[in-house]
């Protein structure tokens, strides 16, 4: 089994420039952090995914309203995302209780994005959000809202992680 590629462990670094860090070190953080944030937002886009397509499918095919398949979408993609989080520290050894909190600390804000993102843009594409199941217009318009989100969402990710919110407070269950 390969080592987590989240997880670095640097020793000190050699003592060139003011800081005490090389630049290679720093590049090294750097390049680690982004890849966290990219790891973490893959994570919360599988939760968002299926809570986004299985909302999307269910009030499509009931016949729901826009709105009420929109909200039905969010709440399942909270709801996957929570899980899929919740899932890995369960595993680690958390309780249920504690396993929620850090869920909680390190999806919201993440989910919360991508969610405010990708249903803007399905609400935006004219008649994505009317199209059947059998459209081709639905699934690549619902495609196209996850892979944008996904990219909005790196970014702010990235500035969470850097500041040990989000998905750093799963580092330690890892």
């Amino acid at each position: 089994m390969s080592e987590n590629p989240t997880h670095h462990h640097h020793g000190p670094a050699p003592a060139h420039g003011g800081d005490g860090a090389s630049g290679g070190a720093r590049a090294a953080l750097h390049d680690a952090t982004w890849a966290t944030a990219v790891s973490a937002t893959l994570h919360c886009l599988t939760g968002c995914a299926i809570g986004e397509v299985l909302g999307m499918v269910i009030g499509t095919a009931a016949g729901l309203s826009n709105g009420v398949t929109v909200a039905l979408s969010i709440g399942l993609a909270f709801f996957f995302g929570y899980a899929l989080s919740a899932r890995r520290v369960l595993a680690a050894g958390l309780v249920l209780g504690a396993a929620v909190k850090v869920a909680l600390a390190a999806d919201t804000v993440s989910i919360a994005v991508m969610e405010l993102v990708d249903n803007a843009f399905i609400v935006a594409v004219p008649g994505a959000m009317d199209a059947g199941l059998a459209s081709v217009l639905f699934w690549v318009t619902l495609a196209a809202s996850l892979a944008i989100a996904f990219v909005v969402t790196v970014p702010v990710n990235r500035w969470m992680i850097g500041r040990g919110r989000g998905h750093a407070v799963m580092h330690a269950y890892h």
